[in-house]
């Protein structure tokens, strides 16, 4: 009799132990921040999870594409005037990210690694010219160790460096898979020229310590 018991009381503790790990689970994404204000109008990304919410090292978060961890941040803004661009790096994090295996293929163009560390920026970029112009927020990063990653590099892919018309705001993520971490990182902008490719511009730099 005890021993029927005993195998009676095992699928009632695994399933106390499920409701007790997704109890866990719950709490752990409600004590995440809110997203912030500036990303309200942001299209997640097809083939990077959803960090929004990261906003202090050690917090994780777990999608269908994947899961991140926020290794170190910079959640000040940065502002920077190239000629008539405004340009504003929201935030700068490292994340440590395991892609779901779906997106393997995705990211065999940029490493074979299956789990690496992601340095991105949310940025916002304001043309208060009268003309259309040619500008990058991102053309390069470079880690305090030297390694150096370009725009081609950039896993996000949302079209950031194309054109901006006469008083067009663009905003999003530009990311890129770096190696041995990186707690300061220098950011350069691509120059800026007119749409005939007049040189309106130089580009500039800014360097982001991350904590």
């Amino acid at each position: 009799m005890k021993a029927r018991l005993a195998w009676l009381l095992v699928p009632l503790a695994l399933l106390w132990g499920c409701q007790n790990e997704t109890a866990q689970g719950t709490a752990t994404a409600a004590s995440l921040a809110e997203a912030p204000a500036y990303t309200e109008q942001y299209v997640l990304s097809p083939q990077v999870s959803d960090d929004r919410r990261l906003q202090e090292p050690g917090q994780q978060v777990r999608d269908v594409k994947g899961g991140l961890e926020l290794l170190a941040a910079n959640m000040e803004p940065q502002t920077m005037q190239i000629g008539d661009i405004e340009l504003t790096i929201h935030e700068t994090k490292l994340l440590h990210y395991t892609p779901d295996y779906s997106l393997i293929d995705f990211y065999h163009s940029y490493t074979h690694d299956q789990e690496f560390e992601l340095a991105k920026f949310f940025v916002e970029i304001n043309n208060g010219a009268s003309e259309k112009v040619n500008f990058a927020p991102v053309a390069l990063i470079e880690t305090e160790s030297g390694e150096v990653k370009t725009w081609e590099d950039d896993v996000y892919l949302e079209s950031l460096n194309e054109g901006l018309k006469p008083g067009e705001v663009k905003s999003g993520n530009v990311g890129f898979i770096v190696k041995g971490g990186a707690q300061e990182i220098k950011l350069t902008t691509s120059k800026l020229f007119a749409a005939d490719g007049e040189l309106l511009a130089p580009a500039q730099t800014i360097t982001i310590k991350l904590n």
